[in-house]
């Protein structure tokens, strides 16, 4: 009869503390949101390089097109990924997807230009984002169920770190882009200089593997090995489809708002007409905002609720979001673009914090990983990777430079929609 109580005892002592388990869960999502902001931040640059055209404008949407185009795969990976660590384990998918993300960046790091190898530079670009949207696709979900079910009384401040590390990362990649394009020149960001913020990523890698493979599984999963054996993804597709279409939707307007947010230096240049460091300054400046707010915002949810803090900052971005672009458009200038970045990423913020731990708590420990995986990888497909593209599209088709803020205002609406199922899915329960 002592014996259960003595594994237990060794669990515990062998748990490590919240610092270590935050680290080796975000240090991969940190990884994949760096390389994303680098690759919009630097999209100018990446078109003349490997997407050469007559047209720059055709070259920037091709350069933009690749980057949506790699967010097809991410559901994928979701799917493998996803079920592998339902199946295997969460530190296992977890170690998997930041050795692929490091492969990808690698190859973004070496490619040569179209100049020199012709058609096979832009596809070898493709190929690199290929593989690191499949191994984002598997990183979010795995990520955020390892902390929720180390810290199950701390879940909001636990998953709201995957967001604060967006949000660390997204600032390094903003403030690497401001001293950039500050201190060199365009021929030389052009030739070399671009290359400098993936290679800074990269060295990232080998220190988050080495983390990940000396962290141990969370008690959920060691202490229910029948979830190993089930088959996740057949399950979540016949009990949980529901659930997945709901965090499609809780992920709309925060992604979408990610992504434009990340498509501002590109902005602020071709639309606004404004020097090229004036977008990474703003983006530095939401980085901060970011930073600041998203776990003071994931750890107040785990008081008043999760619900009660996302539904006003989701409002707040509906009803505002053209009367900011419309005034930015008017009055375009270095304060008052910080001034509207530092806006949406308050709200943004305000709704990040406490999402992980909302989106968590749709599905159950056998089919977290997977249903989480899936449903915000499918999100951050239609509301994210396409949103700078959808962005230079509306410019172009309309001609009305608020036009990105149409974008935003639906993927509002979407997230509106699933809170307020949510909250009366909630209300029923009681």
């Amino acid at each position: 009869m002592s014996a259960p109580p003595a594994r237990t005892t060794a669990r515990a002592s062998t748990t490590p503390s919240p610092g270590k388990i935050i680290t080796a869960a975000c240090v991969g999502n940190a990884l994949e949101w760096y390389d994303i902001a680098v690759y919009s931040y630097f999209a100018t640059y990446l078109s003349k390089v490997f997407f050469t055209n007559d047209d720059p404008a055709v070259s920037l949407l091709l350069t933009l097109g690749t980057f949506g185009v790699s967010f097809l795969i991410r559901p994928v990976g979701a799917l493998v990924l996803g079920s592998y660590a339902d199946r295997a384990g969460r530190k296992a998918a977890l170690t998997w997807s930041i050795g692929l993300m490091a492969v990808g960046t690698l190859l973004i790091c070496v490619m040569p230009s179209y100049a020199a190898i012709g058609v096979v530079a832009p596809i070898g670009i493709l190929v690199a984002r290929l593989i690191q949207g499949f191994a984002a696709g598997g990183e979010f979900g795995s990520a955020t169920a390892l902390m929720v079910e180390f810290m199950p009384n701390r879940r909001g401040f636990a998953a709201s770190w995957q967001f604060t590390s967006q949000a660390a990362s997204t600032l390094l990649a903003a403030l690497l882009g401001t001293v950039l394009t500050s201190t060199l020149s365009e021929d030389q960001l052009t030739s070399w200089g671009f290359r400098i913020p993936f290679l800074i990523g990269l060295l990232v890698a080998p220190v988050g593997l080495y983390i990940r493979r000396n962290v141990p599984e969370p008690p959920t999963t060691t202490a229910a090995p029948e979830a190993a054996t089930a088959q996740p993804v057949r399950t979540m597709l016949r009990e949980h489809k529901t659930g997945v279409l709901l965090t499609i939707g809780l992920l709309a307007v925060t992604t979408c708002l990610n992504y434009l947010i990340t498509y501002i230096p590109t902005y602020a240049t071709k639309t606004l007409d404004l020097p090229d460091s004036t977008g990474f300054i703003a983006a530095l400046a939401g980085g901060l905002v970011l930073l600041t707010v998203t776990s003071v915002a994931g750890h107040f949810s785990d008081r008043v609720g999760q619900i009660a803090i996302m539904i006003p900052a989701a409002g707040a971005v509906l009803l505002l979001i053209y009367p900011m672009f419309a005034l930015l458009v008017a009055a375009p200038s270095l304060a008052l673009l910080i001034g509207v970045v530092m806006v949406m990423a308050l709200f943004k913020g305000c709704y990040y914090g406490p999402m992980g731990a909302l989106m968590a708590g749709i599905f159950p420990a056998e089919t977290r990983a997977t249903g989480m995986a899936v449903g915000y990888n499918i999100g951050v497909t239609i509301f994210g990777g396409f949103t700078p593209m959808i962005a230079a599209w509306l410019l172009d088709t309309t001609g009305q430079s608020a036009a990105p803020s149409y974008w935003v205002a639906f993927a509002a609406v979407a997230s509106l929609t699933s809170l307020f199922v949510l909250r009366r899915r909630t209300l029923h329960a009681r």
